[in-house]
């Protein structure tokens, strides 16, 4: 029987069961602020509205302040008390916010409506972006009915068929933050169709790789790979095939080795187990959101918490 892990509440966090955990621990941590990029979109600021009324972040909108105060009628977001900086140019309100963050102005930041491309093009300018060495990579994390916790993946998002090195770097921004969020040791199942190396499978032989220089250089993680998702989610399929695994039925990131399977994966667990998920990407200095429209508000409000808490617990001393 799969035992739930439960999050202490004044200490370090080991994991969390569901979203809400997420909100009640970021609740007991000082506030952080959140900037949007170009907000006048009507599902952001809907996640403004609940993650304001749970008392998550302080927030700052940067965009076009007469549509703001539009979209912000129409889901009933009363906007006392919060910035507002007027830029109508979705593009500038963009590199706006970006400088705001990047400043330390903000923690947080967050796409409106403005296209991904030119958000994260923001984000990797030279001149007053938010770019450190390393690559982007995104992190998805789903709360799936009837599983004991959380899980999350990595790169079902960002990466189209990353090579060796940039699965090292995803890898590196995942542990980073499970690290910020108070998980020392998280368990890393490298994911692949089966648990053989296999020369005529390249994704078998990267795991392996990325097993060994873990072992070697990466000693706040866990990983074993290849690993099929079975193994990686249930400790009795390992039993039943004889596998002998430190993550079996334990892994706290699946890994998947191309956005083709992680896109799969993760729209899998959405249409056909109802799962719920929260998304940030990796590798900038600050944390970064960027969700799609169609995420319900709820979605976009645990990525800000998640966000917040890693944000706010690293400077609650």
């Amino acid at each position: 029987m799969q035992v739930a892990y439960i999050y202490e509440r004044k200490g370090t966090a080991v994991a969390f069961e569901n979203f809400y955990q997420v909100i009640a621990a970021v609740k007991e941590l000082p506030t952080c602020r959140l900037c949007v990029a170009s907000a006048a979109e009507e599902t952001v600021l809907e996640a403004v509205r609940d993650s304001r009324k749970e008392g998550i972040v302080d927030f700052v909108l940067i965009g076009h302040e007469e549509q703001i105060w539009r979209q912000a009628m129409k889901v009933s977001l009363n906007l006392q008390g919060i910035e507002i900086i007027n830029i109508a140019d979705p593009h500038e309100a963009t590199d706006r916010a970006v400088k705001e963050v990047a400043a330390g102005n903000a923690d947080i930041l967050m796409k409106g409506m403005v296209n991904s491309s030119d958000f994260l093009r923001a984000v990797l300018n030279p001149e007053g972006g938010m770019r450190r060495e390393g690559i982007l990579s995104h992190l998805a994390i789903y709360e799936v009915p009837g599983y004991y916790r959380l899980i999350y993946m990595t790169d079902g998002g960002l990466n189209v068929n990353p090579d060796l090195g940039q699965k090292k770097a995803i890898l590196q921004n995942a542990v980073d933050f499970f690290h910020a969020i108070g998980m020392d040791n998280p368990r890393v199942a490298i994911l692949s169709a089966n648990e053989k190396v296999d020369p005529k499978v390249p994704a078998t032989v990267d795991a392996q790789v990325l097993k060994d220089m873990a072992a070697e250089e990466m000693p706040g993680a866990i990983v074993d790979g290849p690993t099929p998702l079975d193994i990686a989610v249930s400790y009795e399929s390992a039993m039943h095939k004889g596998i002998d695994s430190p993550v079996a039925g334990k892994a706290d990131l699946l890994m998947v080795p191309n956005i083709e399977s992680g896109n799969i994966l993760g729209k899998s667990m959405i249409y056909f187990a109802n799962s719920r998920m929260a998304g940030l990407v990796l590798g900038a200095t600050r944390p970064v959101i960027l969700t799609s429209r169609n995420e319900p508000p709820m979605g976009k409000m645990a990525s800000i918490a998640l966000a917040a808490y890693s944000v706010a617990r690293n400077r609650k001393e």
